[in-house]
């Protein structure tokens, strides 16, 4: 069985050579890289109990994000101390991503692959804006579970699927904003936290901390409200 979606490959595919553009079709990512970054420290820190002021936090930590894309998370997290590999289907996005690393001098590993197919065990397993995405969710989070170490951590993030995940996700961010690519999200496959959390369950596992992340229009970024999952959100898991 396979949880990638051909469709979604080539529809992201298509923009792979402009990850690293912060006005293209990635834009959005970039706005709320610096949020999500904030996020994964203090999960990340306080989960493996380390000083969220060090450095390089991450130092000695095997890192993997599935669907990496461009290497917008992948990089940051090396440069924290990371031992960081990247996975992505998309072979274009994975040659973008290595060429960039190689032009910064970071030591990242790059692979095209998914996660049902990769064997290692990580510390750390990131699944970011993937889930929604990817065919036969369930195997999708088996599989990213199944990545992780004992007493490891995994974050998800995704959008939840709301009237107003619709409004904002689709209708503002993709026809109003041109902020991506119209048919990048089918909000039918938006994960809400229930169903996210049954997935977990089914292996298992339970939601360590949920976090809704919210966009302001005025000040133009991203900021955490533990209140407000109803657009977007993370969902850490310790495994």
């Amino acid at each position: 069985m396979n949880t990638v979606n051909a469709q979604e490959i080539q529809n992201f595919s298509k923009d792979s050579d402009h990850w690293w553009d912060e006005q293209g079709p990635f834009k959005p990512l970039h706005l709320l890289n610096p949020t999500r970054l904030s996020y994964f420290r203090t999960q990340i820190c306080e989960h493996f109990k380390i000083d969220e002021n060090a450095s390089t936090p991450y130092k000695g930590l095997d890192i993997i994000d599935i669907g990496c894309g461009g290497g917008l998370v992948c990089e940051p997290m090396a440069r924290l101390g990371g031992n960081v590999t990247g996975v992505d289907a998309d072979a274009n996005a994975i040659k973008v991503a290595t060429a960039h690393a190689e032009q910064n001098k970071l030591s990242i590993s790059y692979e095209c692959n998914s996660s049902e197919n990769i064997s290692q065990k990580y510390d750390v397993v990131l699944a970011l804006e993937i889930i929604e995405h990817v065919d036969n969710p369930e195997l999708f989070v088996k599989s990213v579970l199944n990545l992780c170490k004992p007493d490891g951590l995994v974050i998800f993030s995704t959008l939840n699927r709301t009237p107003k995940s619709y409004a904002l996700g689709i209708i503002a961010a993709e026809h109003i904003l041109r902020w991506v690519p119209q048919g990048t999200h089918n909000w039918k496959k938006f994960v809400k936290p229930s169903e996210l959390t049954r997935m977990l369950r089914n292996n298992g596992k339970s939601p360590r901390d949920v976090c809704g992340l919210i966009y302001n229009p005025f000040t133009k970024s991203f900021s955490l409200d533990k209140s407000r999952v109803d657009v977007n959100y993370f969902l850490s898991v310790k495994v």
